[in-house]
Formats: structure tokens, sequence, C-alpha cells
């Protein structure tokens, strides 16, 4: 699928980026890999481990649409993961992550279109799904600009589609790497929010394996969520560190108590299939219609009314310490357990 292909990613020396980078230099011959990130020491450190011919590295942000139409000249396929994605920072800081995450998306749309790339991914988040907080309000807008932008392409044949998932296991800033310092250090107590909190989980893999199938998967309009796991916070906390005690500390700005990627209000245009969700767009999409079956002739069908996916009403949810570490096993985290 990727072979012989010009791929670039925003955001590239990010958590995703490097993975994906990695992932696909290991399975994959392309023509041309391009990593597009504004931090020049990320980007020298990723040269040192991928540094194969077809690797290309662009400093650039994603808010410099001049450049990112420079960094596009030829390329295929793009996957966005570039964003401003800490919640507490966001609430904070709201004008620079509405300049990175919706005007970005703006220059990221025009660019794909002046240079006529084929097909356009942008990762989104869980918290896209019914926002409280600015990133997630951030990211909704970006999702609408993505699926809209299909009205765009006039004669091109440019698709835009977008990935819906939950935090990503081992990610920077996410609670599983904080639990792992905090318990290699001896601590006798894991902070945890709130005692009801829960969340999807999915690990880079998971992740970028999803991406990939919804690249061949997509006609354009999509937002595709995967059927992923959830579990309460709490008990990632027990499970990794039997012996100490948690401690509540509260919410913080901008953060719900759940999760949801599949909001209630979409039911409507909600399709399940055997391993994923699809959300049709709200608006019609000239060129498509109909995204009960996909392009790999995978067929779906509508929810029921009323349906939503939330990480508190998941039939998949983690429940007890040994399912739990061993999800997070594979992250590095050695339990304890018999």
């Amino acid at each position: 699928m990727l072979d012989g292909k010009n791929i670039l990613v925003t955001g590239g020396t990010g958590s995703f980026g490097r993975s994906f980078v990695r992932h696909v230099l290991k399975t994959y011959k392309p023509k041309r890999l391009v990593v597009y990130s504004r931090d020049e020491l990320k980007q020298y450190e990723m040269h040192t481990d991928f540094n194969q011919d077809c690797m290309r590295y662009f400093i650039g942000d994603v808010r410099d649409q001049q450049r990112l139409s420079q960094a596009l000249q030829d390329i295929d396929i793009v996957i966005h993961a570039a964003a401003m994605k800490q919640v507490p920072a966001a609430e904070y800081n709201p004008s620079e992550c509405i300049k990175t995450n919706i005007l970005g998306a703006e220059n990221l749309i025009q660019a794909s279109l002046e240079n006529c790339v084929k097909k356009v991914i942008a990762l989104s988040t869980d918290k896209a799904a019914n926002p409280i907080n600015l990133y997630g309000a951030t990211k909704l807008c970006s999702d609408k600009l993505f699926v809209s932008a299909n009205n765009m392409v006039g004669k091109r044949k440019t698709q835009f589609s977008v990935v819906r998932y939950g935090n990503v296991i081992g990610s920077r800033g996410s609670v599983i790497p904080l639990y792992k310092d905090l318990v290699q250090k001896g601590a006798k107590s894991l902070p945890v929010t709130h005692k009801d909190m829960t969340r999807f989980l999915i690990t880079l893999d998971q992740g970028i394996n999803f991406v990939l199938k919804s690249l061949e998967r997509m006609q354009g309009g999509e937002i595709f969520v995967p059927k992923i796991r959830s579990m309460k916070i709490v008990d990632l906390a027990k499970a990794m560190a039997p012996e100490a005690d948690v401690h509540f500390i509260g919410i913080r700005p901008g953060e719900k108590l759940h999760e949801t990627m599949c909001p209630k209000d979409d039911a409507h245009l909600t399709i399940e299939f055997d391993d994923h969700y699809v959300i049709q767009p709200s608006i019609q999409v000239s060129r498509i219609k109909n995204y009960t079956e996909n392009c790999l002739s995978e067929k779906g069908k509508p929810v029921f009314e009323g349906f939503d996916y939330s990480s508190n009403n998941n039939p998949d949810m983690l429940d007890s310490e040994t399912s739990i570490l061993e999800i997070i096993q594979d992250y590095g985290f050695k339990s304890n357990l018999p």
C-alpha cells in the first residue's frame, strides 16, 4: 500500500510519528518519507535512528501554510499528527491551541489541495466528542474542517478523513509513564483524579495499524473510531502498585470524568463494522453516496437509536489487575503478580 509512495507526517517527531516512521520503514518501501515538525533537536535525535535514503526532515510549523506547501510537493499521503495536546496547557494558552489545532488544520487542507495530495488522514481524539475543554473543542473544529474539505476538491482526487481514538498507552504526558516512574521511585501512594474516572486505552501499535487500515478503507469524509478497551484509572493505579495507597487529587481544569468517541447525538450517523465504527459526515459529501460499504468491501450497519460509545459503558472494560497488566506490560512495566 505504501510501497513507492511519498508520505509526509506532521508532528513526525512525536510519540506517534516516531513509531509510525519505524513501522513504515520496517514494513514498506516508500519512495520518500518526510518528517515535518518544528523541533530541530528532536529531528536531529530522530535522524540518528532513522537515516535511510528515503528519509527527509523538514523544519516547519503547521501554522505556516507556505512552508507546508513546499513540504507537500509531490506528496501522495499525509498523516496529520501535529497538535497541541495537553489539556491544562490549552486551557491556560487558548490562542496558541487555536493557532495550531484549527488554523494549522486549515493550512494543511489548503496546502494539500494545492499539491493534489491523494489521501490525508488527520488524527483526532475522544476529547473532540461532546467537548468541554479547549483542546477537545479545537479538535472538533479540526475534524469538521477535514470532513468538509472533501467538498472543496473539485476535479482533484484528494480524500480527507479522520481517525479518532483514546489515550495512547505510554505516550508523553499520559498516566502510565507517570505511575511507572513513581513506582520505580518507591512511591507509597499514587495520585488519581477521581475514583470513578474511566478512559479508553490504545497502544501505539494498535493506533498505527488502525491508521494504516483506515487509509485502505477511506472514501473521504469518514471519522473512523476503533473498538478498543477502557478502564477505571483507580484500577490502573491499584494494578501497577498493589501495595501502594491512592489519593484523590480532583479533576483538573477541562477534564472529563468519562470520555466519549461516538456521541449519542451522532447515533443517526454512526455505522458499526466488525472492529470499528464510522461516523458519517453530517453534511452531504458530493461524491460519496454510501458509507455502509468501504473501499475494502467491508459492510457495516447503522447502530440503534440513542447509541453512544463511551469509556464507562464500553462492553470491553478491563476490570482485573491481571487483564490490566497484560495490556501495559508490553510498554515495559513488569508485573509483580504471580
